[in-house]
């Protein structure tokens, strides 16, 4: 699986932005997709995870109602909808995927990663 993120930006804080997975290979339907960030200087830290059919998710307090993860398998397409975003959201975010069946918030388990795109919130 290989993946692209888009739709990075430069945004106030208060305000909103939908970021996009693109997945090529015909067996996306069939991972776990999370999303993950990371700022300068710190670890990578882990934003959103949804299952295979979308119908379950999982978020850390720190997104938890701001954040919605969503995947559409038939177009090979994860996204992450942000909301209220805060000048601590801004990081590179990195869209991941997992063949495991449960959902991790563990970078380690994901087999596959995107390039990632800028998210850059201001004060």
């Amino acid at each position: 699986v290989q993946l692209q993120a888009s739709g990075g930006g430069l945004v106030q804080a208060g305000g909103s932005l939908r970021l996009s997975c693109a997945a090529s290979g015909r067996t996306f339907s069939r991972h776990v997709m999370g999303w993950f960030r990371q700022a300068p200087g710190k670890e990578r830290e882990f934003v959103a995870v949804i299952s295979w059919s979308g119908g379950s998710t999982y978020y850390p307090d720190s997104v938890k109602g701001r954040f919605t993860i969503s995947r559409d398998n038939a177009k090979n397409t994860m996204y992450l909808q942000m909301n209220s975003l805060k000048f601590e959201d801004t990081a590179v975010y990195y869209c991941a995927a997992s063949q495991r069946i449960a959902l991790d918030a563990r970078p380690a388990e994901y087999e596959y990663w995107g390039q990632g795109t800028l998210v850059t919130v201001s004060s």
